[in-house]
Parts: C-alpha cells; structure tokens; sequence
C-alpha cells in the first residue's frame, strides 16, 4: 500500500509517544506521574455532567446545523461580552469538533499550495502541521528569552516576504505558557493587515491568563482586530478534553465557506457535547471555572519555586495556560535524554522541546501542571533526587 508523502511527513507527536511509554510502565506496576500532557485533571462543571445526562435521557440527539446549534453559538457570544465587553454576532461563530477541526476548517479555507506562512517556534506542532497538509510553506521564526518565546512585530517584519499571505500566533502559548503583550500583538496585526494577509490568533488559553490589577482578563484579538480569525476550544479552561468541542471567530465574509467544509469534512460537531457545553455559561460554572484557573496559579507558582530549589531554571515564568518550559542544558544531557531518563528512573513523564520546533529543542523540555498539587509536589521530590543522582 502506498502511503502518501503528506502523511510520512508528518513527524509524531512526541508528548503522545512519552505518555504511551508511561502507559506501559504503569501496566507494568509503576506509579507514574504523568506532566506530559495538557490535561486538566478537574474534568467539566458538575452541570455540564448533568446536561449531558439530560441529552442523553432525551432519547434524539440527531445531526445539527454544520455551524453549531444556534443556542451554543449565542452562548458563546455571550461569553465574548461578559469577559471582554464585546458584541460578537453569532453567525460568526462557528462550533467545531475540537479545536484541531477549527484550524481544520479556517486552514482549508485559506491555505493554498505554496503560500508562505509565519509561525513562531517554539509552538504547538500540530498547528503548523495543519498548515503543511494544506500546501503552506512554514516559516519558522526562531524566539528566544527575550521575546518570551514570541513572535515580536520587528520578527515578523525581518521574516516578511512577498509570498508570506498570512501569521498563526497562539497566546498565552504552548509550550511555553507565556502571552504575546497587547500592544506588541496590535502591531503585528497591523502590520500583517496592511498587506493583505490573515491572521490565525490560537486563543485556546486566553481564559486562563493572569488576570490584571484591576482583575480584568487578558484581551483577545477582536478587541483591535475585528478581521483576525479566533480559535479557541472547551478543552482546557472548562475541562472538557475528550468532548472534542471547539470554536472558531471568523469574518462574516468566510462564514459560507467555512459551513461548507463543515459539511464536507465532518457534518457537525457532536451534539451531545454541544448541549452538555451550554452549561458551561451558567454563573456557577463560570464562578467554578474561575476558581479552577485561581488554583492553576498555586500550582505555577510550586512548580517554579520547585524547579528553582533543584536547579532546573525557567527562563521565562508563563502567565497562562498550565505549562512551564524549564532549561536542562546545565545537567550535560539533551532534552530528550533527560526525559526518557526521568521517565524510566524517575517515573515522572513529561515532554521535550523537540516536540515544539527547532529552537532550544535539545536544552527546553515542557511541564504540564494541570495534575494535581499532590502529584506536582511528588514529581518535583523525585525530580529532585534524580538531579542529585546526576549530579554524583
């Protein structure tokens, strides 16, 4: 059978692979504690567990619309005006399977063969490979400390060129939980704008962002760039990983063409988890919620007094998200070595920078604290006396 170019291209996700390993070492009696993956271990709001009860004792749960049922997506738009005071019409909105069928969808409608298309690196790998499957030529712009692992406008206008018709950018990011500051995303847009190219903003941990001192949330795109293309997902800031449920912010212009591929590609999204999700906008799920991205900021703030205390530095503290992207490069072993190391000595699994881009691929490796303070503070012990067998 001939496999096509396109899909032996495709590297594999080394977070998936280091969690299967785990998965055998636990088979095989080991208690591991799993920081590989961006999962958050609280699961949805209650309410969220008792409309999926109700949809299912309903006895029809039959196709929707491929946009999303229309009591969702004005959930939803109602979201965007009680977190950031703006009015985003509905039909804009569009309800996906997943996250990744989001930039499945916005990626078709955009992406041709050969465009050029700037992504940061580090950054999330299977956005860029969205991109390639489509055509794109990837840029990868290398960041550093400095720019806190983000793109900056002087980045991206050094790496502009004539065949560049577009940007993805994710803030806060993944891997490195850190945010691409307001006015800096505002010039980057505009720069981007001016010449005629979009722009994919991944939003998917904007909610859990610092707060500001007036406890206002981080802003997103739309607040100055009502043309960028939003995507955003249930997944991490209400818990809802496996119910595959997503959304994408397009241009009233991209609306037709976006429920076309849906219809194309997937019909629509589950409408179970779609009537589970409109409990997500209740008070107090929302109040629960809140809650929830509070104690992500204990559990930051132990991981990095943590890693500092057994000398695994931190370049860059995030403010969002639940990920912290340490250096390993004084211990004399690659990224790599150090996580299957830690792994099979350790028992602690996480995942290297290798996964994320080129840039400090073999000195970064990721931490998820979306586990629970317990297990964070086990895994820091026995990180702790992994270091010191190193260091002997």
């Amino acid at each position: 059978m001939k496999i096509s170019q396109r899909a032996q291209s495709i590297d594999p996700f080394f977070a998936m692979e280091f969690g299967k390993r785990a998965a055998v070492l636990e088979s095989e009696g080991h208690e591991v504690i799993k920081l590989s993956l961006g999962e958050p271990d609280f699961g949805p709001p209650p309410a969220v567990l008792e409309a999926a009860r109700a949809a299912v004792d309903s006895g029809t749960l039959p196709y929707t619309a491929a946009l999303g049922i229309a009591a969702l997506r004005e959930a939803i738009a109602g979201f965007y005006r009680l977190e950031h005071g703006l009015a985003i019409d509905p039909r804009r909105i569009v309800v996906t399977a997943g996250a990744s069928a989001a930039l499945l969808l916005v990626t078709a409608a955009l992406v041709d063969a050969g465009d050029e298309v700037i992504v940061g690196d580090p950054s999330y790998p299977c956005n860029r490979q969205f991109l390639s499957s489509f055509g794109a030529q990837v840029k990868l712009v290398g960041t550093d400390a400095g720019s806190r692992f983000q793109l900056s406008a002087d980045s991206v206008r050094a790496n502009w060129t004539a065949q560049t018709t577009g940007l993805m950018i994710a803030t806060p990011s993944n891997p490195t939980g850190t945010s691409v500051p307001p006015d800096e995303l505002r010039a980057i847009c505009e720069w981007a704008r001016a010449r005629g190219a979009w722009r994919i903003v991944d939003e998917i941990y904007l909610n859990l962002g610092d707060r500001d001192a007036a406890g206002r949330p981080p802003q997103t795109v739309l607040a100055f760039d009502d043309g960028a293309i939003v995507i955003n997902s249930f997944s991490k800031y209400f818990g809802m990983t496996g119910w595959r449920l997503g959304w994408a912010v397009v241009p009233e212009a991209m609306v037709p063409t976006i429920e076309r591929l849906a219809q194309n590609y997937y019909i629509c999204a589950s409408h179970l988890s779609q009537q589970a999700a409109l409990a997500c906008f209740t008070p107090p799920s929302l109040a629960l919620c809140e809650a929830r991205r509070v104690e992500f900021g204990r559990r930051r703030a132990l991981v990095l007094k943590g890693l500092a205390g057994i000398g695994l530095p931190v370049p860059v503290p995030p403010d969002g998200a639940f990920y912290v992207y340490f250096d390993v490069s004084g211990t004399g072993l690659t990224a790599w070595e150090f996580c299957e190391r830690v792994l099979e000595e350790a028992h602690v699994a996480l995942t290297p920078g290798k996964d994320f881009g080129h840039v400090g691929a073999d000195r970064y490796v990721r931490l998820s604290y979306a586990a629970s303070a317990a297990h964070l503070e086990e895994a820091i012990r026995r990180l702790g006396r992994f270091m010191e067998r190193l260091g002997q």
